[in-house]
Parts: C-alpha cells; structure tokens; sequence
C-alpha cells in the first residue's frame, strides 16, 4: 500500500512545485533535507556506538551479573517458563537495560539474541511461548529512564531543552506497558 502512496505523493509534490513555480524552493529543501539528515544520521551513531559501547563493556564486567541478579525477581515472575535458564535471563536484563536507558538501536540487537535463545527453548516452534509474548510486549512498550537517542533527535535539531522529554517519557512508557500488558494477557486467554 505504502510502495503506491509514496510515489503518489512525490509526483503530486512535485508537479505542484512546478505549476506554482516554486521549483526553486522544492531544489533548496531537498539539499537541505539531505544536509539535515546526514547531520541527524552523525549524532545518533555517535550516541550509538557510546552506548552499546558502554554495554559491551558492562557485559564483560560483573556490573550486568549485579543488575541481572537485581532484576531477577521481576524476570522470575514475567518469564516463569525462564526460571531456571541464567543465560536467557542475563540477555533478557542486558535488552531491559538498554531498553530502561533509551537506548533502543543498542537493544535491538539484545532483544533479537534473547528471543533466538527462547525460541530454541520453545517446545512448539511454531507458535510464540508465553515468554516470548510478555518479552516482545515489553519491547514494544520500551519503559525508559533516559530517553536517550529522543534527546540525541532533539538536541541535533536545535532544542534549548532536550531533556524536557523526560518526564512526558516516563508517562508514556509505563502507560503503554500497562495497556500492552493487559491486552497480552486477554490474547492468552483466548
């Protein structure tokens, strides 16, 4: 749908930048689009790389074992089938983590080890374990502290406040993870 809608809009844009005579304009945004994009496109690798960075390292410290045996008791009770699993446990912290940091390009790759490791463990390989479901609500919903690459996006485009965002974030966050949560667990009742 959206590979017939784009083009649709792009010829519309242009032709009306042609009959309005303003060709000129729609040149100048373009590069200027491109010259922005490249500079968003910098900064957000840059806080990229500092972080997983920053979580590599943490990996190879005991700082993830310390926030993984912190983080255990919730784990233990969102992803019971995980109970006695301490390697699904530990990359299911390391994505919560990353995921609590605002760090959601660096929990990508987390969350996608995670949930390879669960599917090997599923019995059914078909269909998602109860385990799988909670993690990707959880994802989705990506309750954050730091909202890290949003006050990397705003801060490259000129904000006075980048972090303004903080607060609205963490009501945002949880609200979501409430909702999703409850409509996973309608899903598994049915």
């Amino acid at each position: 749908m959206l590979n017939k809608v784009w083009p649709v809009f792009i010829i519309v844009s242009f032709s009306y930048a042609i009959f309005s005579g303003n060709l000129e304009r729609l040149n100048a945004s373009i590069f200027e689009s491109t010259n922005d994009a490249i500079s968003l496109s910098i900064n957000l690798l840059g806080t990229l790389c500092l972080w997983n960075g920053i979580m590599q390292i943490a990996n190879k410290t005991s700082i993830i074992d310390k926030l993984t045996n912190f983080l255990s008791p919730i784990i233990k009770i969102l992803f019971p089938e995980m109970r006695k699993n301490k390697p699904i446990q530990k990359e299911i912290s390391m994505n919560i983590i990353a995921n609590i940091l605002g760090l959601g390009n660096a929990a990508t790759p987390l969350g996608l080890k995670a949930m390879k490791s669960m599917q090997k463990e599923n019995s059914q390989k078909d269909t998602l374990s109860d385990s799988m479901l909670v993690f990707i609500v959880l994802n989705t919903a990506s309750i954050q502290i730091i909202p890290t690459t949003v006050i990397a996006i705003r801060n490259s485009l000129g904000s006075s406040n980048p972090t303004a965002i903080v607060f609205p974030v963490w009501i945002a966050t949880i609200c979501a993870a409430l909702a999703r949560s409850d409509s996973c667990y309608d899903i598994n009742e049915i």
